[in-house]
């Protein structure tokens, strides 16, 4: 088949080098332009050594990218993983349409940051679809999807890096086929069960430490690795990562207050909230790198009874 992609980042290079590595066309790669300053995407790097067309556009409302589409003549439209709003004239224009991935089993989880919601909220399953683009966003009629668990310590990592991208990948060929053979059907998605979320950015992963114990732990998984879930120390934020949670069983095992670091240990500290504590065993400084929580202690010179986020 010949196709076009739209995308960009990791998972549109991914999504590239499938569809070539099988042997299909990849006539050109409509790709945003860069930052001032900014490296060149990964994706436009890829499909430059591969000797695909590289066409970069300030807005994908524009005439000019509408003509560059027409003119490729491709069978299909593939968006992977696209920040660029692409209206419906754009994407209507390949003969077969185009098709587009989100990390979420729509309709829930619309939105940018699908991925860590499900986590933050405590979801057992989430997934991925693929589906037909309309000028909503993600609200398009689903035409494939597959299903991943979300087990009790899952991080955003590893959620998407070992389950959502490679399946999205394969996802993307799949459908792909069905599409161009007319053998794919599209669902409607039920708007009832319908959900919406914006960006899960610094404000929405900072830690209430009176939180229930089982709520910024979720917290914490959901924003591992990006954006970080953070507190404070001594006025500066403080991020953490990798993590374990434990839960008090009794009134006897409760062990400091809410927010503080009740226990330093060789390779982790502690660090309590209601109804458990947070373990932590990789962690980030605003003023430094990601260290393991021993680096941490040692540069930060922590100790039992100091509070976080006052």
């Amino acid at each position: 088949m010949k196709i076009a992609i739209i995308g960009q980042q990791d998972f549109g290079k991914a999504v590239l080098e499938a569809f070539l590595a099988r042997g299909d066309q990849v006539a050109g790669v409509f790709c945003a332009p860069e930052k001032e300053g900014a490296k060149a995407d990964v994706l436009k790097v890829a499909a430059e050594e591969k000797g695909v067309k590289v066409l970069q556009f300030a807005s994908l409302r524009n005439k000019e990218a509408h003509d560059a589409m027409r003119s490729l003549a491709v069978d299909l439209g593939v968006m992977a993983y696209v920040l660029q709003f692409a209206p419906q004239e754009f994407v209507n224009i390949p003969k077969k349409g185009t098709i587009q991935y989100h990390p979420s089993l729509l309709p829930k989880y619309r939105g940018p940051s699908s991925i860590n919601f499900p986590i933050i909220r405590g979801a057992t399953k989430t997934g991925l679809s693929i589906f037909r683009p309309n000028d909503g966003l993600d609200e398009g009629p689903v035409i494939l999807q597959k299903e991943t668990p979300i087990s009790a310590d899952d991080t955003l990592g590893s959620v998407y890096f070992d389950r959502l991208f490679p399946m999205g990948v394969k996802a993307m060929l799949e459908a792909a086929d069905l599409v161009v053979a007319g053998k794919h059907r599209e669902t409607v998605q039920d708007e009832s069960q319908a959900s919406y979320e914006g960006w899960c950015r610094a404000p929405e992963a900072k830690i209430n430490w009176a939180s229930h114990v089982d709520f910024v732990y979720n917290l914490v998984r959901g924003c591992n690795p990006a954006p970080g879930a953070w507190t404070t120390l001594n006025g500066k934020k403080l991020q953490i990562f990798d993590s374990r949670k434990h839960l008090f069983r009794t009134f006897g095992a409760v062990k400091g207050k809410i927010g503080e670091i009740s226990e330093i240990g060789a390779a982790s500290f502690f660090v309590t909230a209601q109804g458990g504590r947070i373990e932590v065993l990789k962690a980030k400084h605003e003023d430094g790198k990601k260290l393991s929580a021993a680096e941490f202690v040692a540069q930060n010179g922590l100790t039992p009874g100091t509070v976080l986020g006052s």
